[in-house]
């Protein structure tokens, strides 16, 4: 919920004035409970979309990144109150723990992927398999320089937070015709 990839697209929402909710998954930072290998955490992003629909009737949009994207991908397709998806730094192998795509065979709502063209735990050729299975509406963008929290490589030492916010900026507007 804190990291810098995760602040810096709560700022691209903002920027349009749309609400946006960020959360821990259960056993991280204060929250309570323990990791649940992906199960329990998407029963965590189910009650945040209840929430949220619950409170503000507003067309949803779910943004993760990482697990979070896998998480939020898992429970956001199909789900008839999410308009849209953006996968930010989605992973093939990260930390022990392999991921699968082929649910999102089946996953009509637009999405956008980003990643960094150096994200060790989302190489190109994974990113475009996914995205090769994956139905349209859909955008891939790859951020030249980037590893995986969206900071720069040795060769393109400055971060790419603000390519990353732009990106998002420029889906949101082509796509759901929203302006800041």
């Amino acid at each position: 919920m804190h990291n810098k990839v995760v602040y810096h697209a709560m700022k691209a929402f903002s920027s349009f004035g749309l609400p946006t909710l960020r959360f821990n998954f259960r056993g991280v930072g204060l929250s309570e409970g323990s990791f649940d290998d992906g199960q329990g955490e998407q029963e965590d992003v189910r009650v945040a979309l209840e929430w949220l629909d619950a409170r503000l009737k507003l067309p949803i949009l779910v943004a993760g990144f990482s697990f979070g994207s896998y998480v939020g991908l898992r429970v956001g397709c199909g789900d008839t109150s999410v308009k849209g998806l953006i996968a930010l730094g989605l992973p093939a192998h990260a930390e022990g723990r392999d991921y699968t795509y082929g649910f999102l065979a089946a996953c009509t709502q637009p999405k956008l992927f980003i990643s960094g063209d150096h994200d060790v735990f989302g190489p190109r050729a994974h990113m475009e398999a996914v995205f090769a299975s994956t139905p349209e509406p859909k955008r891939l963008v790859w951020i030249e320089g980037a590893e995986h929290f969206f900071q720069g490589t040795p060769e393109s030492p400055t971060p790419k937070l603000g390519q990353m916010q732009q990106e998002i900026a420029r889906w949101l507007h082509e796509q759901y015709a929203l302006n800041r």
